[in-house]
């Protein structure tokens, strides 16, 4: 390296696009991370940030682990939404560049990117990004980015980075650990490692909804990555198995595996390819049935009216914002309210104009709650109810368990309305887009969940690590509603995909590469 003291520049865009939603444009960024300079780096080292949890833990674990220069430079992030402004990534791309140059060089890059990302120019912004990095960088300097397990991975990506480390979590929990590995990866490499890759994609393209890493095929690919790994007697530097987003896509969707090694090319591919093969032989198990939304009503009638029973908790699957859902859909929260459901808690509905009318009612006031009125779409459609509104809160939370632990979310004006009259259906009413991962969307209302017989929630897994605590795996319902997110892949009009592939088309076929 340059010098004993290295020079790290932080940067990243983490966005995942589904490319059915609208444009994530540059006000979009702004309005929920966008920073530079020496704000990124102070926003790093605080215990609570509003920023990528890896980022604060890469920082910190290179505080730790001994001298370092850190050369901040830009970050990113805007909740899932649709493709990204490419104007505004251009510039911060140059953004990311110019301080590289004007730095006189580095020794390394750390990217928190999500992977995910498209934009209204190309399918594969991250490949752009990273290879513009290592343009600057020069061939010398060690770059390394975490990704989002649902990354969608490009060539570009794999061959510009010296290493990718993906999340190993779904729910994912593990954000903190992932940036301490990417710093401790860096530390090797500044005292001479030099990894190598091998990188496979498969044509397999599973809904969202199979990629938990509790159980189920996803998981079982992870584990038997991870124990490969470590019967290689040390060798193996990262194992990472990437189930993309299917919503993406692009040409790069599929689950892919990097395997990347010390220094042994050939170790890297013969895992790879192992995984690979493990994967693509169960392929048929990457399938989930739903639950109808009749059915779902049916079973709320029934939790309520028995006690013994145990409570449910309902993922309204097709309309997750966090995987570019617009957290608007009625089809559910409707269905609930005409069949006169009971004990229900229900959120987080995100409506900036019904959580306004609330406050303009005031506590304890009873109107007409007007939900989705911006106009319908597809799949939004507008739903009237008599409300009482129980409670108002303007701002927002730290969250408490799961995805958003340790994490402040700004949700600006909020609302607990009732519907249905006295233990009828509450409803959480939030002024900023995210999923509902975390009890702290009842709870900062003074809710208890434990006194819900069925709990709602506009979240696709997440919720699962959030609400573990009350629901159990055998309590989790994931309801078929529709949406920007139904698993139900043969709904969309897909353009992107590299087709044939499974389980869109049962006729998909994968040779393992020949290296």
């Amino acid at each position: 390296m340059s010098n004993d003291v290295p020079r790290i520049g932080l940067c990243g865009i983490a966005l995942e696009s589904n490319a059915f939603s609208p444009v994530t444009t540059e006000a979009d960024f702004r309005s929920a991370i966008h920073i530079e300079g020496a704000e990124l780096l102070a926003e790093a080292r605080k215990p609570v940030s509003h920023i990528s949890s890896e980022m604060s833990a890469f920082v910190q674990a290179m505080d730790a682990t001994g001298p370092w220069e850190p050369v901040p430079l830009l970050l990113a992030a805007n909740p899932p939404w649709g493709p990204a402004e490419d104007g505004y990534l251009q510039a911060c791309y140059d953004t990311m560049t110019e301080g590289i140059r004007a730095a006189g060089g580095l020794d390394g890059v750390y990217l928190a990117n999500h992977g995910a990302m498209v934009s209204t120019a190309t399918p594969d912004p991250d490949g752009e990004m990273m290879a513009r990095l290592r343009e600057a960088a020069g061939p010398e300097a060690a770059i390394i980015a975490t990704l989002d397990l649902h990354a969608n991975t490009s060539e570009r990506m794999v061959e510009s980075a010296d290493v990718l480390i993906g999340y190993l979590t779904n729910p994912h929990v593990d954000m903190r650990e992932r940036g301490e590995e990417a710093a401790f990866a860096m530390r090797m490499i500044m005292a001479g490692m030099r990894p190598k890759s091998a990188f496979i994609r498969l044509p397999l393209t599973p809904p969202s909804v199979t990629l938990l890493t509790a159980d189920g095929p996803y998981a079982d690919m992870i584990q038997y990555g991870q124990r490969r790994a470590r019967e290689t007697g040390g060798e193996i530097l990262n194992v990472t198995v990437l189930g993309g987003f299917v919503f993406s896509d692009t040409p790069m969707n599929g689950v892919s595996i990097i395997v990347t090694a010390r220094s042994d090319e050939r170790q890297a591919q013969i895992l790879a390819r192992e995984i690979a093969e493990y994967g693509w032989n169960m392929r048929e198990r990457f399938q989930r049935e739903l639950t109808s939304i009749e059915d779902a009503v049916d079973l709320a009638k029934r939790t309520h009216a028995d006690p013994r029973a145990p409570a449910v908790i309902y993922s309204d699957a097709g309309d997750n914002p966090g995987g570019g859902g617009e957290g608007r859909t009625t089809w559910l929260l409707s269905a609930l309210h005409a069949a006169e459901a009971k004990g229900v808690y229900y959120g987080a509905f995100f409506d900036p104009d019904l959580a306004a009318d609330a406050h303009r009612a005031g506590e304890g006031a009873t109107f007409t709650a007007i939900f989705n009125r911006a106009g319908d779409t597809t799949f939004s459609k507008g739903f009237e109810a008599e409300a009482r509104v129980l409670r108002l809160t303007e701002g927002g939370f730290v969250g408490r368990l799961g995805i958003y632990a340790g994490r402040k979310l700004d949700l600006g004006q909020c609302a607990a309305l009732e519907l249905g009259g006295p233990g009828g259906i509450t409803v959480i009413v939030i002024g900023a887009r995210h999923q509902t991962a975390d009890p702290m969307f009842f709870e900062s209302f003074g809710l208890d969940i434990a006194a819900a017989r069925v709990v709602c929630v506009k979240s696709r897994g997440h919720f699962r690590a959030g609400f573990a605590p009350w629901f159990g795996p055998d309590q989790v319902v994931e309801v078929d509603t529709a949406g920007l997110t139904s698993p139900i892949l043969d709904r969309f009009d897909w353009k992107g995909l590299p087709r044939p592939v499974y389980p869109l088309d049962e006729e998909a076929r994968w040779t393992p590469p020949n290296w």
